[in-house]
């Protein structure tokens, strides 16, 4: 077998390892560690990052008692992840692999030390041959402090570990011009990071028993494109799937998001997905927003702020809008924003956020 790489993370959705009833699929879990197992022994470094654990959850105690939305998701959680990694472990134990949990929250991401920790722990897994199994800690994550959903968490997973692909595996062949089940849509088989034209297709209805859907797919399949990183939507119900995908003899109808040619680097990956844990925001004239959106590395200067939209201090992340409240990017604060002022009336002004430490939204050369 002739694979197309060598590292990729792959985020199974719930409703391909789910039934209508919500119970585990068994016989799709089994076939889904099968193929990774091949793909090992063909030397294929696999980071799975799977849902499921709330559907398998509820099929182990349907009728609850009384309780709110976010308790009962916590519930069926607890109760889930045991039954789903337990049939995992099972199934790669009789292909002769060990695999292990890594459970996490959007709060492990809020520092970059935080970060890192993770990023090693799931390295470390992968150099001793185990597979690393990701997914959302659904027992202690609420509201705000909840991924979208686990597409989110793979698109920072596949950054974080420097994947070559993410292999977003849905129950639909990919992204379609219109509602899959409308007349005369088409399969999308190919969007570069600059189309914008799919996303007014996509139907914003969720899953049955995931949080997120094909919009959500899309925004963060080019995101994670933007980073270098290549990323396919394909239908996980279909045999050999994975198989098929990485082989490069095949040619499964799927939609495949072309990567930038340029990798952000490890600090701008981890900005990227940081927008959630920002202390301030800065509105940027349009002088300011021209310069970031171009090809040369600049950095954010205090004459191209206009307005001080909520106060920091130094190295707080802070988010960088332009006047019409538009995301711009991140970064991280060299200095306070008592400074700003102060620093405009000086010759030769201090950024109020370095280039190294500035993520750029949709930038199309990656940084």
């Amino acid at each position: 077998m002739q694979t197309r790489y060598k590292k990729i993370t792959v985020k199974v959705g719930s409703n391909v390892l789910a039934k209508a009833d919500g119970t585990l699929n068994v016989a799709r879990i089994a076939h889904l560690v099968d193929q990774i197992a091949r793909l090992q022994k063909n030397g294929v470094e696999v980071v799975l990052v799977s849902s499921g654990a709330v559907a398998a959850g509820r099929a182990v105690m349907n009728e609850t008692k009384k309780s709110d939305a976010v308790s009962q998701r916590q519930l069926w959680a607890a109760l889930g992840q045991v039954k789903l990694i337990s049939r995992y472990s099972d199934f790669f134990h009789e292909e002769g692999l060990t695999c292990a949990q890594v459970l996490t929250t959007k709060e492990n991401f809020s520092s970059r030390g935080h970060y890192l920790n993770m990023k090693n722990c799931i390295t470390t897994l992968l150099e001793n041959k185990v597979i690393p199994i990701v997914n959302e800690n659904d027992t202690i994550s609420v509201t705000e402090l909840m991924f979208t959903d686990n597409d989110e968490l793979s698109g920072l997973i596949a950054s974080m570990v420097d994947s070559e692909a993410l292999i977003i595996l849905s129950n639909i062949d990919g992204v379609y011009t219109a509602h899959p089940k409308s007349e005369g849509a088409e399969l999308i088989e190919r969007i570069e990071i600059a189309d914008k034209e799919p996303e007014n297709a996509i139907s914003s209805e969720r899953s049955d028993f995931g949080r997120g859907g094909m919009l959500t797919k899309f925004r963060i399949a080019k995101k994670v494109a933007s980073d270098g990183i290549g990323v396919h939507v394909a239908n996980g119900t279909q045999q050999d799937v994975l198989i098929n995908l990485l082989d490069k003899t095949q040619n499964l109808k799927h939609t495949y998001f072309v990567p930038n040619k340029k990798s952000s680097s490890g600090v701008k990956k981890w900005l990227g997905y940081s927008d959630g844990f920002t202390k301030g925001q800065v509105t940027i004239n349009e002088g300011a927003q021209k310069a970031l959106a171009s090809e040369k590395a600049v950095s954010l200067l205090p004459v191209g702020i206009i307005n001080i939209d909520s106060e920091f201090k130094k190295g707080d992340l802070i988010k960088i809008v332009d006047q019409n409240g538009e995301l711009i990017g991140l970064g991280k604060a060299s200095y306070g924003s008592e400074k700003i002022e102060k620093e405009k009336q000086s010759e030769k002004q201090k950024p109020v956020v370095h280039y190294d430490y500035l993520y750029i939204e949709n930038k199309t050369n990656g940084t």
